[in-house]
């Protein structure tokens, strides 16, 4: 059973999806993330959408380390089922009043709540959000083909906030997924069979673009160079 690590509801034990549906994210590999996020101090106070919620343990973790909302997305309704109960938990802990929770359509939102719960598809409900997130997690089951990651990178760009940062979790018999343009992936960390990509939007791209032309990035670089 995972547990939250840390912040206002650390320890708090987290419920399990049963069934082979999900893959969860490890205590070892989610307490890795955290200490990275924390020391980019990107988490207090941000937007989260926690694409591939499963249990819901990292949108739960992030709002137990004070982001100011955090969305939840899952497909399976036993996950959904989960991720209510374990978001309960630690707004109980926090001291709040109780979920916002909605369906694939409607939605309802408890007082004192920073978190929504959504039974969606990823693509489908980021396409038709208006966003805009500080922090998305990312974490499909490894068998969701690196395409289908891509496209929606692809859908997340434009609805990113400045100096927002996406975490891409992948298995490492993978390649690595190809980041389009506006996204740039500026570290990399392997846990065993887990990888990390840590992505953000690619300011610097757009800058180098306007000082060398219709160049990318990574040209214009070279270019310098």
């Amino acid at each position: 059973m995972s547990r939250i690590i840390s912040g206002a509801a650390g320890g708090v034990r987290l419920a399990s999806v049963p069934g082979d549906n999900t893959r969860p994210t490890t205590d070892r590999v989610k307490e890795s993330l955290f200490s990275k996020l924390e020391s980019y101090d990107i988490i207090r106070g941000a937007r989260v959408l926690d694409a591939f919620g499963g249990s819901g343990a990292l949108g739960c973790e992030a709002l137990s380390r004070g982001a100011a909302s955090v969305t939840l997305l899952d497909t399976y309704p036993k996950a959904v089922a989960v991720i209510r109960k374990n978001v309960a938990a630690v707004e109980k802990a926090m001291g709040r009043n109780g979920t916002g929770s909605s369906g694939a359509t409607g939605s309802s939102g408890a007082t004192g709540s920073a978190a929504r719960v959504q039974q969606s598809q990823a693509l489908t409900y980021v396409k038709s959000a208006s966003g805009s997130w500080d922090l998305v997690f990312v974490d499909p089951p490894y068998v969701v083909p690196n395409e289908q990651v891509s496209e929606l990178l692809e859908a997340l760009t434009p609805k990113l906030a400045e100096g927002a940062v996406v975490v891409v979790e992948r298995s490492s018999r993978d390649p690595e997924p190809v980041w389009g343009e506006g996204l740039y992936c500026f570290s990399t960390r392997q846990h065993g069979e887990t990888v990390l990509y840590y992505v953000e939007p690619d300011e610097a791209e757009e800058q180098a673009g306007d000082e060398f032309g219709n160049e990318s990035g990574k040209d214009a670089e070279e270019l310098a160079a």
